[in-house]
């Protein structure tokens, strides 16, 4: 196949405008990469070039961090570039098949671009859609509820290269799915009430109420939010920083989705409180790419925000500056843990940072930074409004307030729920209306946990079942192997690669699962995932090694029989002792079926 010319060559203005724009500033590396590929197409040795002689940077290094992320191309990716979200509940609604006709409608194969260089056709991780898949990226365009009626029309167009533009304008109608509101989600604040109640308190009012509430990080980990900010806001530096992680890259997760199109005021209003908290003037949301369809919508959110004097300098009219720009991810789950984020922000590939130091002594551009998620920023404006003796007042002793849920997967109405802490799974369930019989539930995706249907009275709190979202369902007629597998190829794809316990322990076992789904494999095989699950335990160096074989772990301890039925024809005797190795998987990791969540402090 031939190599299509750099379109750089064709339009040279293009790549000094962009760094002109950005001020030629390497640390905005991935905002220069990205607009420059939504350009050109691609980013071609030449494009790199010039883009490393416009940020001063050597070239091997802006190449590295453009190969890091997969949404960064650095071969043509076709006119038309068509993603399929692979995470297992777009698996249950038959998105393989779907990719599979339309890669036949256009005469290509899956992961090759078509031989007149039109179009590509891949897969990738969950894109945000779980509630209304089968979804897809088109040029990164969100494209949901796909079905083969839809197959069909697509590839015409694509044959008659018709702009996306041009397409059905449903197509592209990504809905909130709200199902229950709480305290959050039915908050009847108006922008600015929140800000003036934190300003009436002053900084440090306003962090001893969030202490006082009880407000804990919304990212899966739990750490004080309150804490947080007092721990930046008296670290010595040139500057303070606040960080919104909306990079939500947890397959099943969904609900920063939901605030950040019909909550953004809160989000902002939630950055604004906490830049007043630690004395920064300077906020950065970091969007995941597959996001990349609000930009429009949120930047005009942040205009009007300017405008009322909400953002900006002399807020409210009084002594404090601060604004908010928003950034944009490139297809790297593990940029959800939040040093592997600011290392992006930087413009680097977003490997985790070895702590201490933390962030919030050494975080973007070395300075103190705060890092804390959409949800929790949200909701750090009911406690500036309404006091922490009230926010404290919902939930649980140890689980204050309320917690956003994303519900997928085998039940009538998959969307957004809100609960206070303490709500049992069978209620979530009861009210997501489940159809048949519960065989498991998987909390907070992947890196979670998942439990059997004798567990559904378990509660959605820290002090039980923490989560940073996600609440996958799986009726009796799934095959829990097939959802394990699933996950552990999306970890060895997600791995960033930096350390060899991870890089080459996910790959191995997603090897090995592929091997007993092939009905080639054999007790020994189950043992050498074991083998994997405690080396990567002990040796990974951030949570995503520690929480890869979290799913296996899982299915081998609650599913043993899907497991089974793929040894019985092999008629292999044991090489070991099953539960012997699940007992001191347990003993190693502490861990009996709570999950292990990639750390982010949050």
């Amino acid at each position: 196949m031939k190599t299509a010319p750099s379109p750089a060559l064709n339009d040279p203005g293009i790549v000094p405008a962009i760094l002109a724009r950005h001020g030629h500033d390497a640390t905005r590396l991935m905002q220069i990469l990205r607009e420059t590929q939504e350009s050109l197409g691609w980013l071609a040795p030449e494009t790199l070039t010039a883009i490393a002689s416009g940020v001063g940077w050597p070239r091997a290094k802006v190449e590295g961090t453009a190969a890091f992320y997969s949404f960064f191309h650095l071969r043509p990716r076709g006119k038309y570039c068509v993603l399929w979200s692979d995470n297992i509940t777009d698996r249950m609604l038959g998105n393989r098949e779907l990719m599979q006709a339309l890669c036949e409608k256009l005469w290509l194969e899956p992961g090759r671009l078509s031989e007149d260089g039109l179009v590509s056709v891949n897969t990738t991780s969950c894109t945000g859609m779980c509630d209304q898949g089968p979804a897809v990226l088109v040029n990164y365009r969100a494209v949901t509820r796909m079905d083969m009626a839809r197959v069909e029309q697509m590839a015409e167009l694509i044959r008659n290269q018709v702009p996306l533009d041009e397409w059905p304008a449903e197509w592209f109608q990504v809905t909130d799915n709200i199902r229950r509101k709480d305290a959050l989600l039915d908050h009847g604040l108006v922008p600015g009430e929140a800000l003036a109640a934190a300003m009436a308190l002053g900084p440090q009012g306003l962090i001893d109420e969030v202490k006082a509430a009880g407000l804990r990080g919304r990212g899966g980990a739990g750490f004080s939010t309150g804490m947080k900010w007092a721990l930046c806001r008296d670290a010595a530096g040139e500057a303070h920083y606040v960080v919104c992680n909306a990079d939500e890259g947890e397959p099943g997760t969904f609900k920063d989705r939901v605030l950040l199109t019909s909550y953004a005021d809160l989000v902002f209003e939630g950055m604004t409180l906490a830049g007043y908290a630690i004395g920064a003037k300077r906020g950065l949301m970091y969007l995941r790419g597959e996001y990349r369809y609000m930009l429009d919508a949120l930047e005009s959110v942040l205009a009007r925000r300017r405008a009322e004097r909400l953002l900006g300098a002399r807020i409210l009219d009084k002594d404090f500056d601060f604004d908010i720009e928003i950034h944009f991810g490139a297809g790297a789950y593990v940029c959800g843990e939040e040093s592997a984020l600011i290392e992006s922000l930087e413009g680097k590939p977003g490997r985790p940072r070895i702590r201490p130091p933390f962030p919030v002594t050494h975080g973007y551009l070395d300075q103190p930074t705060a890092v804390n998620n959409v949800e929790t920023l949200a909701a750090a404006c009911l406690v500036a409004r309404h006091g922490g003796t009230w926010y404290a007042g919902l939930g649980t002793g140890k689980s204050a307030g309320t917690k956003l849920l994303s519900v997928s997967g085998d039940v009538e109405r998959p969307g957004i729920y809100e609960y206070p802490f303490g709500v049992t799974v069978a209620q979530v369930l009861q009210d997501a209306g489940v159809t048949n019989c519960i065989q498991a539930v998987q909390i907070s995706g992947p890196s979670g946990v998942c439990i059997g249907q004798d567990e559904l009275e378990r509660r959605i709190a820290f002090e039980d079942l923490p989560t940073a979202g996600a609440f996958m369902v799986f009726d009796c007629t799934r095959d829990m192997f097939e959802v394990a597998r699933n996950f552990a190829h999306f970890f060895a794809h997600e791995s960033c690669g930096f350390c060899t316990p991870c890089r080459v322990g996910t790959q191995i076992v997603a090897q090995l699962m592929d091997k007993l789904e092939t009905n080639h494999g054999s007790p020994y095989d189950i043992d050498e995932m074991f083998k994997m699950h405690r080396l990567m335990q002990g040796a990974s160096h951030c949570g995503l090694g520690n929480s890869a074989c979290n799913p296996l772990f899982d299915t081998l301890n609650k599913f043993r029989p899907a497991y089974e039925r793929r040894l019985k024809s092999l008629d292999y005797e044991p090489a070991f002792d099953l539960d012997a190795a699940l007992s001191q998987a347990r003993q190693m990791t502490g861990r009996d079926d709570a999950g292990a969540h990639l750390d982010n402090m949050e």
